[in-house]
């Protein structure tokens, strides 16, 4: 089989790309690039550093992958970019090597990056993520699983967005977001659970198990208690495997190295900050 590049194409000679990967006009491949089968690279794309691609990816016209972390402590230490399978990586796409040597900037497998989105340094993207247009993650932004977020939304670094989040647009997201909620605004808030994504997921079958964590959620968001006190309440010992990872993810917020959790719309003032 012969590997599919356009003559216009520049591809260094110790890039290791597959024989079925097609590369288009003008794309740019650098040298310490690894690309895996099926992967479709776009015209005027531009991959470059220790960067590996998975299978079966699309990454479309003007994408740039695997450049230099736009961190200002970044010294030129050979970092990474990671991309698993079956990912579509949308027009001017950029996602940014790790800061550190040794680092890693990762993005899973079925993956949606829309079109302007910013994958910043040391981020980590996990599966079936999808980032709308103009979404910038920046350094060191952690997004769990299943996780939606919408237009424009600007996520603090160092922040955790949890498993099945879903964010609305233009939102500020400055602190960590718990998994199975909606948040949205300029501050951000939580709004509810995001019973549609619970649903779509499959993780609403279990009548039960669905009906304990809306009761964690409430203790948290609408008991009006403080933060600290409610996430003290959740059982720790937690058999139901939502409400675990709900549990400890909020108690994982509360540790000194975070940035704290999203608050409640309806929380008292008072508590918002604890």
């Amino acid at each position: 089989m012969t590997t599919l590049i356009h003559p216009t194409a520049v591809v260094h000679e110790g890039a290791q790309v597959h024989p079925s990967v097609k590369i288009g006009p003008y794309a740019v491949i650098g040298e310490q690039v690894s690309i895996g089968p099926g992967t479709e690279i776009g015209a005027h794309a531009v991959i470059d550093g220790q960067t590996t691609i998975g299978s079966q990816n699309r990454i479309f016209p003007g994408a740039a992958i695997g450049l230099e972390s736009q961190d200002l402590k970044y010294d030129g230490s050979m970092s990474r970019v990671v991309v698993g399978d079956n990912n579509l990586i949308r027009e001017y796409v950029t996602i940014n090597r790790a800061t550190d040597a040794g680092a890693v900037t990762l993005v899973g497998s079925n993956c949606l990056l829309m079109a302007y989105s910013h994958v910043a340094h040391n981020c980590v993207v996990e599966d079936h993520v999808i980032l709308a247009n103009s979404v910038a993650l920046a350094g060191h932004v952690y997004v769990e699983s299943g996780a939606r977020i919408s237009g424009m939304v600007g996520v603090h670094q160092f922040v955790r967005v949890g498993r099945l989040v879903m964010i609305g647009g233009l939102s500020r997201i400055d602190r960590d977001v718990p998994p199975f909620t909606l948040v949205n605004g300029n501050p951000a808030e939580v709004r509810g659970l995001n019973q549609i994504g619970l649903q779509r997921a499959g993780l609403t079958a279990d009548p039960q198990a669905y009906r304990e964590l809306k009761q964690a959620y409430r203790l948290v968001y609408r008991s009006g208690i403080s933060l600290s006190e409610a996430v003290s309440k959740l059982n720790q010992d937690e058999s139901n495997d939502l409400v675990r990872h709900f549990s400890e993810f909020l108690r994982a917020a509360q540790q000194p190295d975070r940035r704290g959790l999203t608050p409640g719309r309806r929380r008292n003032k008072h508590t918002d900050d604890e």
